[in-house]
């Protein structure tokens, strides 16, 4: 039931405001803190948080923020073995602002997490590895390497298509379920808005299968999540909560997906599952603090 990411790892820098600046604009800032970030650590934390053994690939710099972030990502259950520690070379970071009504806006620099190589993924053992789940903040020819080993074993392979390259589309045919949001399916689906409704969504997402066995996974905020198959579509509806924060709530989805998965959960519960998780996310500061345990999800489940 392990879970193997590969994926990018950063020092967020959040700064909360009471609204977004314009172009050109400054604005005061209400506060200031440093988190353990990046897409991959998030997805990692989180499919740690819900129970599922949680391997982490991934590099950060020779400096003493890369050291701090592999200590913070031990302390949540996350295996830091595969993490590289590259001398020369700066630990990523995203900076993050954070308006009163929970909208973001992010800009991240790779650094480190830019310099994932095939050879280096393609040395990395994998053999028991149930669940690869990788990003787009990592180059995408380590992501391809990891998959190509992962369809010779027999791994269930997700790729969170994060943030929308170009390139990313070349990973579609080899991945198993694919997971967007609006904005990204848009994208990669070449549409001039984003759809919204479950029909539009599932016209969209069948634009981007290259195989039948395959699954899209939308999110679509506080709408809920469309799963999309070739000859089914679905509908998890939002849960309706006070959003504080929604920096990393995609994150806790896709790493509560894969624990779920993981752990030998269909398709529908463990959707179910993740929009929970990522639903209780938003309701606190931080991408990886966010993160909730197995039990605080199915006491919300419960609830």
């Amino acid at each position: 039931m392990t879970v193997f990411v590969l994926g990018s790892i950063n020092l967020d820098a959040v700064a909360r405001v009471d609204g977004l600046p314009r172009p050109g604009e400054t604005v005061a800032g209400l506060s200031l803190a440093l988190f353990l970030g990046g897409k991959g650590a998030n997805q990692a934390v989180a499919a740690a948080r819900m129970g599922a053994p949680t391997r982490l690939m991934g590099a950060v710099g020779g400096d003493d923020s890369g050291k701090g972030l592999k200590a913070k990502l031990a302390g949540y259950g996350v295996q830091v073995a595969d993490v590289l520690e590259l001398e020369g070379v700066p630990t990523g970071q995203a900076h993050v602002w954070v308006a009163n009504n929970a909208e973001n806006m992010i800009v991240v620099t790779a650094g480190a997490n830019a310099m994932v190589t095939p050879q280096q993924v393609s040395a990395t053992p994998i053999e028991g590895q149930r669940v690869l789940l990788c990003q787009l903040e990592t180059p995408p020819a380590a992501v391809e390497a990891l998959f190509r080993a992962g369809a010779a074993k027999g791994s269930l392979r997700i790729l969170n298509a994060a943030p929308a390259l170009p390139q990313g589309a070349a990973l579609f045919p080899l991945t198993d379920i694919l997971i967007v949001n609006q904005t990204e399916l848009a994208s990669y689906a070449k549409l001039d808005r984003e759809p919204t409704r479950l029909e539009e969504v599932s016209v969209a997402a069948r634009k981007l299968m290259s195989r039948p066995d395959q699954t899209i996974i939308v999110t679509l905020g506080s709408a809920g999540v469309a799963a999309v198959r070739r000859d089914e579509a679905f509908l998890v509806e939002g849960r309706k909560v006070k959003a504080i924060d929604t920096v990393g709530a995609g994150d806790c989805f896709c790493g509560a997906l894969a624990a779920a998965l993981a752990s030998g959960m269909d398709l529908r519960d463990a959707v179910e599952m993740a929009n929970a998780a990522a639903a209780l996310s938003v309701q606190k500061a931080g991408a990886a603090p966010s993160m909730p345990s197995r039990r605080e999800v199915e006491a919300f489940l419960e609830g």
